[in-house]
């Protein structure tokens, strides 16, 4: 869009952040400049749908299934990030935080370097305009691996990274409480003897002992002098709740407990939780569900976490299936408040002066939504 162009959108159902009105929104240089109710004689006609800011996805581990489409199996790096690019924006998503995992947990699969290698092709991307959305970087550091501090000091002066979060999928910890669920995620899925699998806990168990707790002190320290946003990871006690208060953490990210949930939301934290946990309506570990949290008041955030479309359908069923939150508050979980959380407070809202990443979504009672338009910073992308 040349400098001073004007596009108009019209007979629409924009979705401000405390109400939804029928009106006309005007975009000048990337910007939102006019926000009317009723209908303009000129523009694009929205024929009714829904005008929404551009989703702002903070937790997605999509990126790594289109690098690594099968076992062993590694794809150009950026066609990899062009596939997943198109897929997000397609979504409605203008900001996304590509998790890139750190620390080697027996289960990523990934080898030194790769990581780095990932967000340099991002970089790049970015720098050659290839990509739709606006893709910054997620640090997904597994605090039990003897070797998170070394792969996290090849980021440390990145500008793309902006989210730390802090996990630990050790037995017995936080995501992984019961045993129950260990042995299916480990044990029958990868089809260990029980003497191997034995051995693979032990192993899992003395290093979390081991490093746990000094890499998520250090990490902590080392994101707070840079003043990147730290979230704690599938938290389940009011012990570790109280941890992440002091170290700093403004997100929980999928609290496994109602009470942890609880406890994050009062401390002022944003509790997210997946969108696809809201569309199957159950967690697929067995956790408490982003429902139970809605309909309690703890819930902020949502993220597609594995599916990108989840992101834009699940907010329309929380506003129709729980009655004390509306569609403003649940379109909120995937805009306005995932960019505040990290600070990016130029967008997520529609308001005069924010940036025009803008959707255009068209769904009936009931529906799958579909986006019929994505605009960031007002150029058409999908």
């Amino acid at each position: 869009m040349t400098s001073h162009d004007e596009t108009v959108f019209t007979n629409a159902r924009i979705v401000l952040e405390d109400a939804v009105i029928d009106g006309t929104v005007v975009v000048c240089d990337g910007r939102v400049k006019v926000i009317a109710e009723g209908t303009s004689r000129k523009g694009v006609d929205f024929g009714g749908d829904y005008l929404v800011p551009g989703l702002v996805e903070l937790h997605t581990d999509h990126l790594e299934s289109h690098y690594s489409p099968r076992p062993g199996v590694r794809w150009n790096v950026t066609a990899a990030i062009q596939a997943h690019d198109a897929q997000i924006a397609a979504s409605g998503i203008t900001t996304v935080f590509d998790c890139l995992r750190l620390g080697a947990d027996e289960d990523g699969g990934f080898a030194d370097g790769e990581m780095r290698k990932i967000a340099d092709a991002l970089s790049v991307a970015r720098h050659e305009n290839r990509l739709r959305a606006d893709h910054r970087v997620h640090l997904r550091c597994e605090v039990s691996a003897f070797n998170v501090l070394d792969h996290y000091a090849d980021f440390d002066a990145d500008h793309q990274v902006g989210l730390v979060s802090l996990m630990d999928h050790a037995p017995g910890q936080r995501q992984f409480q019961t045993m129950d669920q260990y042995i299916l995620y480990y044990k029958i899925k990868r089809g260990l003897s029980d003497d191997a699998f034995d051995a693979f806990v032990k192993r899992r168990q003395d290093a979390s002992a081991q490093y746990s707790d000094p890499h998520r002190k250090a990490l902590a320290q080392a994101c707070n002098a840079r003043g990147v946003t730290i979230a704690s990871h599938d938290d389940a006690t009011l012990e570790h709740v109280d941890e992440a208060i002091g170290l700093g953490v403004r997100l929980a990210e999928f609290p496994t407990s109602i009470e942890a949930a609880r406890a994050s939301h009062a401390a002022g934290m944003s509790v997210l939780m997946g969108a696809p946990n809201v569309v199957r309506g159950s967690s697929h570990s067995g956790n408490v569900s982003a429902r139970q949290l809605a309909q309690a008041g703890v819930l902020d955030v949502l993220s597609s976490d594995y599916v990108p479309i989840s992101l834009i359908h699940a907010p329309f069923i929380l506003a129709e299936e729980i009655e004390d939150i509306s569609l403003p508050q649940a379109i909120a979980m995937v805009t306005a408040t995932p960019a505040r959380t990290v600070g990016l407070d130029d967008r997520g809202s529609i308001k005069p002066g924010s940036r025009a990443d803008l959707v255009r979504v068209r769904r009936g009672q009931g529906e799958v939504p579909v986006v019929r338009g994505v605009w960031r910073e007002g150029e058409r992308v999908a």
